[in-house]
């Protein structure tokens, strides 16, 4: 099977991006988000209609990833780690590598032992919550996702909606590398926010850095099927005696530093960007 000729040009951008060390710019070629309103979001899922959708909508997206783990498309080889979770009581921000549309269920199957009748609810950038139709829209709207804005009214519904969530212990998955890179196996420099928010609402951050290898099976698009292999890591907790600023970068360095070990000893190799 020819590989597909968009993602070919994906991968040649990543390439171009990590000499540059634009390593949390989009790669996609996603439409900008059109704008939204507070009133358009339910972050904390109070509406009887946003239930009912959530429920069709976490429906459909099982449905449709444990048909691909079915067919082989999809497969999460182990799970590494889960008596970290365990170990996590209450809310927490997940932390995890973001390179495929499939990573967040491969986060929330490894994490369905410890969070029982609970949901994992995803952070995701607004154009994914603007851009889509039909299912896909529905899915992306409505399946425990909380959606940035540019907008200072909506993040101010964000925040709110953040602090009850964590506050009920539910756990909130964000991507502290930002943007979405297709296969990139590496682990990126963070953005500031997922740490900042454990910091503020005094909750430790669970690192998951997911590996891979290449199976024998190809994808749609021509490559090969990657085998996950999930790794969840000790959370890190916010220290009392420092300041927000202090724990931010604190916590942030710290979940790197253990997502490069993590890819050094899987990989076998020391971690290189491009020709930095």
């Amino acid at each position: 099977m020819e590989k597909s000729q968009e993602r070919l040009k994906i991968l040649k951008r990543i390439d171009e991006y990590e000499k540059l060390g634009k390593f949390n710019d989009d790669v996609e070629d996603d439409d900008p988000a059109k704008p939204f309103s507070p009133k358009d979001v339910d972050y904390t899922c109070k509406k009887l209609s946003s239930k009912i959708k959530t429920y069709l909508a976490n429906t459909l997206g099982t449905m449709y990833f444990e048909s691909m783990i079915k067919k082989h498309k999809f497969i999460i080889k182990d799970v590494l780690g889960i008596e970290n979770a365990m170990a996590v009581k209450g809310g927490a921000i997940v932390t995890c590598n973001h390179f495929n549309i499939k990573d967040n269920y491969a986060v929330y199957r490894s994490l369905k032992p410890i969070l029982k009748r609970r949901k994992l609810y995803k952070v995701i950038k607004d154009s994914n919550y603007t851009n889509f139709k039909g299912v896909v829209r529905l899915i992306m709207r409505h399946a425990n996702t909380l959606p940035l804005s540019s907008s200072y009214d909506v993040m101010k519904s964000f925040y709110r909606g953040v602090q009850t969530l964590l506050g009920r212990g539910e756990k909130i998955l964000i991507y502290p590398e930002q943007a979405m890179w297709f296969n990139y196996k590496k682990p990126r420099p963070f953005k500031d926010g997922a740490f900042k928010i454990a910091t503020i609402y005094n909750v430790p951050v669970l690192p998951m850095f997911i590996t891979m290898k290449d199976s024998d099976i190809l994808d749609d698009d021509g490559f090969l099927v990657q085998e996950y292999y999930v790794h969840i890591l000790p959370a890190i907790y916010p220290e009392k005696d420092l300041n927000i600023t202090e724990n931010t970068q604190r916590m942030k360095q710290k979940n790197y530093d253990e997502w490069v070990s993590v890819y050094e000893k899987f990989y076998g190799i020391k971690l290189e960007y491009g020709n930095l």
